[in-house]
């Protein structure tokens, strides 16, 4: 139970995500929570778009996960998670380091 519970927490980050990478990029929140200037944000604004649909999707998968027979749960989590814990990693490598206890932290947590 504890870790359905944890694994809805992450989807709904990730949903954060889609929805701040997507429909907020350039917008003053968004702006504020990325610390970029508007011409920044204007000139990665298709990036982050990509990007958020791609976190869009990992949140989906995640809850979908969830629906499956318990059979084939675990295995679906299980790809799910290690997906944003090994993009977690890459991340905290070549953005920001924090993205590393925001991401991919929680989902090794889920995997444990």
């Amino acid at each position: 139970m504890l870790v359905k519970v944890l694994v809805v927490l992450i989807a709904v980050e990730h949903v954060y995500f889609m929805v701040l990478e997507m429909f907020l990029w350039d917008k003053p929140y968004g702006l504020k929570v990325f610390g970029q200037t508007m011409e920044q944000a204007q000139a990665s604004k298709s990036l982050a778009a990509n990007q958020g649909l791609y976190n869009g999707l990992l949140a989906a998968g995640l809850l979908w996960s969830l629906t499956l027979p318990v059979e084939v749960r675990d295995t679906a989590l299980q790809f799910f998670l290690t997906c944003i814990a090994v993009a977690g990693v890459f991340g905290s490598m070549t953005a920001v380091r924090s993205i590393l206890y925001v991401q991919a932290l929680p989902a090794l947590i889920a995997l444990a």
